[in-house]
């Protein structure tokens, strides 16, 4: 059995559902809960991913929350300039 994430258009969505009603022995519906929360759930996960890998790798540095308080301080010091 494969899974599939599918989108559809609303204009099609009748057809489709008769479609799948017709096809109930081989196809199952269900919703994916963190796709109805956040429609780009899985993309943001592999990001989240890459970015921890490039971290641990070193390939991206880490700031301690001293270095990124004073960080944003020279941002925002920027910005009002």
């Amino acid at each position: 059995m494969q899974t599939l994430s599918v989108e559809i258009q609303d204009s099609y969505m009748q057809q489709f559902m008769n479609f799948v009603k017709e096809s109930h022995s081989n196809i199952t519906v269900s919703k994916d809960k963190n796709l109805e929360l956040d429609p780009y759930f899985y993309e943001r996960q592999k990001k989240l991913h890459q970015i921890r890998a490039d971290v641990k790798s070193g390939k991206m540095e880490m700031l301690s929350e001293k270095q990124y308080e004073k960080e944003i301080e020279q941002f925002f010091s920027k910005l009002e300039k």
